[in-house]
């Protein structure tokens, strides 16, 4: 047994040990609080066009549905239950992964210590919090290792027993922050919105611009102003103007034009930051996709596409075994549900797959979420639909010599 292995083994017992606080020495992270502190949550939680997108890119990674395959077809293991049902005793699959990606958008990481039973046997999946969490290699092995700040100290975990997710990085194992990124503009942003509020509270206090002489004395300029507020407040809203004052509406101009550019800058940044189309952000104009297949498809391939294989990389390499892999074991998330049509398209993709010996009409059925029939399970081809091992002599109006 290697140096390596028994030094992993020992941090597995450490945690089958501390099982009392049920988190293994990690007990105080997740005592009632809010997760989301310092500058990842407080922009977060205060810009809306940030939350919009981390909640986009959430809720599209956790509703991705995610199984355990061999040879295109789902199996079912304890990992695989594991990962696509519960990764622990607190959440479902789906709030698993948005929980990570919500990390990984708003600290630049997201981090899931593997959690072992007696037998070394990953029993569950529990995200830690990723402030306290810090990359580090090990100077003899030059292997990677995860300083956590933990109840009773530090501790030090192997790159094998934990699940990292993250932005691009330049230096390091550790992921960009993207909110750092955003600094400036959130900053200039919420600036601009300050200054909006205090034009528009201005804007509603004041009404009347009222004039005076410069020679009143302050007695007289009082006087004048008690009586136009009372006969303003007694008539209606109606007032007479006499000879030595001058009354000018205030035009409301609530909120200046330039404000709305602002937030476009801003919805632009953001798009940029997290690889997303603008329209993902709530940006319309200039949109020059004439269907919603086309929206989805530039979001899932532009997006989409490098996360979820981020995820599964690191799901395949830290859950499954080298046996299990050369078994021909993988996990992976279906993207297909994404880039499904509407009704009319989704007819004629089958209609032309069905119809070319592609698909099965009961993967059809199963993708509509219907079940299957007798005789679907075959593939068909046109002529006009055989079974695909049909001898030609046997088809009609197939002339053969």
């Amino acid at each position: 047994m290697t140096i390596k292995l028994r030094q992993r083994m020992r941090m597995a017992w450490d945690l089958v040990r501390n099982k009392a606080s049920d988190y293994g020495g990690f007990a105080k992270w997740f005592s009632p609080k809010n997760i989301f502190i310092g500058r990842g949550g407080n922009a977060l939680a205060n810009n809306e066009t940030i939350f919009a997108a981390i909640s986009r890119l959430s809720n599209a990674m956790g509703s991705l549905p995610l199984k355990l395959y061999k040879d295109f077809k789902p199996v079912s293991t304890p990992i695989s239950d594991l990962i696509s049902n519960a990764p622990n005793g607190n959440m479902t699959s789906f709030d698993f992964i948005r929980t990570l990606e919500v990390h990984r958008d708003s600290y630049g990481n997201g981090y899931a210590l593997k959690k072992y039973d007696s037998r070394y046997q990953v029993e569950a999946l529990v995200i830690l919090d990723p402030a306290k969490v810090e990359p580090v290699i090990e100077k003899d092995t030059l292997d990677l290792w995860y300083e956590i700040n933990g109840d009773k100290g530090i501790y030090y975990v192997h790159n094998m027993d934990l699940i990292h997710v993250k932005h691009i990085h330049t230096t390091g194992y550790k992921g960009i922050n993207p909110i750092d990124v955003l600094a400036n503009t959130v900053d200039f942003d919420s600036k601009v919105r300050k200054f909006s509020l205090d034009q528009m509270d201005m804007s509603i206090t004041a009404s009347f611009i009222l004039k005076m002489a410069t020679n009143l004395s302050s007695d007289k300029k009082k006087e004048i102003l008690d009586n136009f507020r009372s006969f303003y407040q007694d008539n209606g809203g109606v007032l007479i103007q006499e000879t030595g004052t001058e009354i000018t509406p205030i035009d409301r101009n609530f909120l200046d034009t330039k404000v709305f550019e602002v937030e476009k800058v801003t919805k632009s940044r953001v798009a940029t930051v997290y690889n997303m189309p603008l329209h993902m952000v709530g940006e319309t104009e200039g949109s020059s996709f004439s269907s919603m297949e086309q929206l989805s498809l530039e979001f899932v391939q532009g997006t989409l596409l490098p996360i979820v294989r981020q995820y599964e990389q690191e799901f395949n390499r830290k859950l499954l075994t080298a046996q299990e892999r050369q078994r021909g074991l993988y996990l992976k998330f279906n993207l297909g549900a994404l880039l499904r049509g509407d009704t009319q398209t989704r007819g004629e993709f089958y209609f032309k797959m069905i119809r070319s010996g592609v698909f099965k009409p009961n993967d059809a059925r199963a993708w509509e979420e219907l079940p299957p029939e007798p005789g679907g399970e075959k593939l068909y081809i046109s002529g006009d639909l055989y079974p695909i091992d049909t001898p030609v002599e046997q088809r009609k109006g197939v002339k053969t010599e």
